[in-house]
Order: C-alpha cells, then sequence, then structure tokens
C-alpha cells in the first residue's frame, strides 16, 4: 500500500493467549487453457500449499514487461488466498491488479476484484538481514476469496505518477510475474509430547487481576499505567506451522509505539474463518514474499478477537516486518479486512485499545502520548531521522500510504482514549 493515500475451522471466539511462547483432486484441464503452460511449486501438492503459477502476456506483444499480462480461467487445486508476486522488492507495479474465481461449493465464478498494488511499505527495514536475503520478492497485498477451484487474472500496466507516456513501454510490468494460489490447509495437529503442550497452551484467559498483594504492588510501582493483557489466541491456537518459518527470533529494546494496519484482504469473511485467514497470509509473507515470518506482531478480526502474529512472545519486544522504516521499537497490529470505505466493528476498536493498554503499558507508554522513533529509511523519512509519532499511530504516519485505510485512520483517535482509560489514566 504505497502510492500515497492511494491506495477454521478452529479457535472458537472466546480464545485467548499463551505467554511467550483428502488431499486436494489434481487440477482438470481448462476449457480455456492459459498463454502458456503455467509450473507450481512441489508444496502446492499437499494441503496448506502454494500454487505458483506464471503470468504470460495477454496481448501480441510477447516482450518481457508488456504492459499487459495475465492468466487465462482455468481448473486449479483448491486455494482461499490470491496473490501476485515479481521479481524485485524494489520494482513498484505501476497499474491494475484483478482476479476472478470459482466457488469451489457453487460452481459459480465472482466478479473481477482488485488486488492492492502498493504492498512494500509491509516489510523488513532496509539493510537489515530480512530485507537482505536474497529471497525477498515484490509483491501486492493477498486478498481472501474463500474456498475456490478455478482462477482468472489480467493485470494492465499504467505510467507512473508524474510521468509522461512516450509509447506503450512508458510503464512496463515488473519481471517474473506470478500468481500465488495460497491453501491455509488444516490447523496444526497438536504436539505429540505432552510437556511441550501443557508449556504452550492454544488459550488461556485474559489476566484481568495480579495474582497476589504483594506482586501487585511491585507491578504499580513499575509500571502504573500498565493495562490488564487482554485475551489472545497463541500461534498454536490459531494453527501455525512452525516449520514454515526462519528458526529463532530477533528482538528490538522495547515497544514505543504502535503502528495500526489493515490486511487489505477483503471483508468476506466469518469470525470463525479468521484462523485460516491468518494461515494464509502467514504462508503468503513466508513462502511468497519471502520473509522470514508473518509480519505483523499482532492481528484482530471484525469480532474483536486477537491473534498472536510473529513469533518471539506476545509480551516481548519482537521485530516485525510491518512499517517500512519504523520496525524497531514499535509493534503492528493488523485488522483483518479493508477500511478504505467500510468503517471498522466497535468491537475491533476495542480489541486493539485493550491490547495497546497493555502492550505498550509494559513498556511505561500512554497510549494517548507523543513519541520519538528514527526512521530507518522510508518515502516519508530519510534514514536516520527521529520522527514524532502517536504512540498509537497509523501506517501512514510513518509511510506515504493508504493503510490502514481511511475509515480505520479516522477511529485511531476514539482507540487512543480507550486504551488510555483501560491503563486507568
Amino acid at each position: 500500500m504505497r502510492g500515497f493515500l492511494a491506495s477454521s475451522t478452529g479457535v472458537t471466539c472466546a480464545a485467548a493467549l499463551a505467554l511467550p511462547l483428502a488431499p486436494p483432486a489434481a487440477a482438470a484441464t481448462s476449457s480455456t487453457p492459459p498463454a502458456t503452460s503455467p509450473t507450481a511449486r512441489s508444496e502446492a501438492h499437499a494441503p496448506g500449499g502454494t500454487q505458483s503459477l506464471r503470468l504470460a502476456p495477454l496481448a501480441r506483444d510477447r516482450a518481457p514487461g508488456t504492459a499487459e499480462q495475465g492468466l487465462r480461467r482455468q481448473d486449479v487445486r483448491q486455494f482461499s488466498l490470491v496473490g501476485v508476486v515479481w521479481d524485485s522488492p524494489a520494482t513498484e507495479l505501476h497499474g491494475r491488479v484483478e482476479v476472478r474465481t470459482r466457488a469451489t461449493a457453487t460452481g459459480t465464478w465472482s466478479g473481477w476484484q482488485e488486488l492492492e498494488t502498493h504492498n512494500a511499505d509491509h516489510a523488513a527495514d532496509p539493510g537489515t538481514p530480512e530485507s537482505a536475503s536474497g529471497r525477498v520478492r515484490g509483491a501486492t497485498a493477498p486478498l481472501w476469496v474463500g474456498e475456490s477451484d478455478g482462477v482468472e487474472v489480467r493485470v494492465r500496466a499504467s505510467d507512473a505518477p508524474g510521468t509522461a507516456r512516450s509509447g506503450p513501454a512508458a510503464a512496463p510490468l515488473p519481471t517474473g510475474l506470478r500468481l500465488e494460489l495460497v491453501d491455509p490447509g488444516e490447523a496444526a495437529p497438536p504436539p505429540t509430547n505432552r510437556a511441550r503442550s501443557e508449556a504452550e497452551p492454544s488459550v488461556l484467559p485474559a489476566r484481568t487481576a495480579l495474582p497476589a498483594r504483594t506482586a501487585r504492588a511491585a507491578r504499580q510501582r513499575a509500571e502504573p499505567h500498565a493495562g490488564a493483557r487482554p485475551a489472545i489466541t497463541t500461534r498454536r491456537g490459531w494453527g501455525a506451522d512452525e516449520k514454515l518459518r526462519e528458526k529463532g527470533f530477533v528482538y528490538t529494546k522495547k515497544v514505543k509505539t504502535a503502528f495500526v494496519h489493515h490486511s487489505a484482504t477483503g471483508n468476506n469473511y466469518r469470525c470463525s474463518q479468521a484462523p485460516s485467514v491468518i494461515r494464509s497470509i502467514y504462508r503468503y509473507h513466508v513462502n511468497s514474499t519471502g520473509w522470514r515470518d508473518l509480519g505483523y506482531n499482532f492481528l484482530v478480526d471484525k469480532c474483536g478477537n486477537i491473534y498472536e502474529g510473529r513469533a518471539g512472545g506476545v509480551s516481548k519486544p519482537v521485530l516485525g516486518a510491518h512499517t517500512l522504516g519504523f520496525n524497531a521499537n514499535s509493534m503492528g497490529i493488523a485488522v483483518l479486512g479493508t477500511y478504505s470505505s467500510k468503517k471498522p466493528s466497535s468491537a475491533a476498536l476495542k480489541a486493539i485499545a485493550r491490547l495497546t493498554a497493555w502492550k505498550v503499558g509494559l513498556y511505561g507508554m500512554n497510549p494517548r502520548g507523543k513519541t520519538y522513533l528514527k526512521s530507518g529509511g522510508g518515502n516519508l523519512y530519510r534514514k536516520g531521522r527521529k520522527v514524532r509519532l502517536n504512540v498509537i499511530s497509523g501506517h501512514r504516519d510513518g509511510f506515504a500510504t493508504n493503510c490502514p485505510g481511511k475509515q480505520l485512520y479516522a477511529k485511531l483517535g476514539t482507540a487512543r482514549s480507550k486504551a488510555a482509560a483501560y491503563q486507568g489514566r
């Protein structure tokens, strides 16, 4: 979402936190074959896999980077989330990406749906090992479409803002365009080791009170305005496959700012599907875009359920990949959905407030206050500049982007006030 102002089956809704831590049928032959035979990664052959299909020119001009590429309507293995990636994360896609999908349950095709093309601002900071791994790709935001078994995609180039068209190739598309079709699979089975299972439960109730008077007094002296920990679904709770991510964890010093995002995956999901949506985003971030783990530190669904994001411990300052240039000493919270024109639910706003009241409170921060972060480099602030930000900020406060959408951004003042009240301020 980088253009400036441009743009489970599983756990129950009462799920909560753990402290720090028949395979699909083979694709049938399409009645309308694609321009070139797509290739798919071997991972796509198992539930929870990703089909990666190479796009081809749709017009007569078949040179690399031509102004229109895509994939003709065809049958594929089952998937629920779709995105488009390309070779270089430094290359912007100036244009429009649209997909149509066929619902598995009904066999009906959707209308054309647009994918958010400006997504590089959700990424690791420049120069960090994660960004310089050599595995990172350029990518659109992913879109949740539900269980589907047919797809069609078209990518049409347009001129970059501020440029004048001088010919058909004035705004070439990035090289290596591929369509990523993600199947979230089922939730991971419980660990066989009983001790591990007991050490890492899927759910725990929210912590609403301290266990003893002495402990409470000590906590109040050290953290006079820390809010109560809310209920949070752990990675085990939403079914994270821990074999996908890189081993080990990376930490920053503290959490001074919470950046609020929208996932831009669309609003067509049920809250019971949220774990599947998160598993899909996780696979997309790791397997398709090349990040070390899920980019966000936390996610919130429209029913107000909170989910652990990047691994490393929910109370710890885990370094994420959510706000390019400002991942250090911050955390990223993504509300599942797209909130450019749709208003966020009151339940989601309450969840943001409760989560931030607790997490920034652990580091002595006032949700209604201001703080300074040093920029790691971006399109608003040069690397090394100290920037004054709200303790609860929107993604667009650190980067020229539409995220977290106009409607969600407009509600951050409410979230700040509620969070401060939860801290007793």
